[in-house]
């Protein structure tokens, strides 16, 4: 147990502070990783599979978050 625990500590910290550094918005910009997390921004489906569910349009994460204010 204590050794899974460190394993996942150390796979998932440098995330958390990157987002507790920079917010949301900044660090799924600079982090390509946190990006592939996304669902939906600003009202925006921005992946795929959601998109196809629900038959919403898909939007290009990138150009959402790109004109989203900080």
């Amino acid at each position: 147990p204590y050794t899974s625990t460190l394993a996942l500590t150390n796979a998932t910290l440098p995330y958390a502070v990157q987002l507790a550094n920079l917010g949301w918005q900044e660090a799924c910009r600079r982090n390509a990783a946190l990006r592939l997390g996304l669902n939906v921004v600003h009202g925006e489906v921005v992946y795929k599979g959601v998109a196809e569910a629900w038959g919403l349009p898909l939007v290009d994460v990138e150009t959402v978050l790109e004109g989203a204010a900080v």
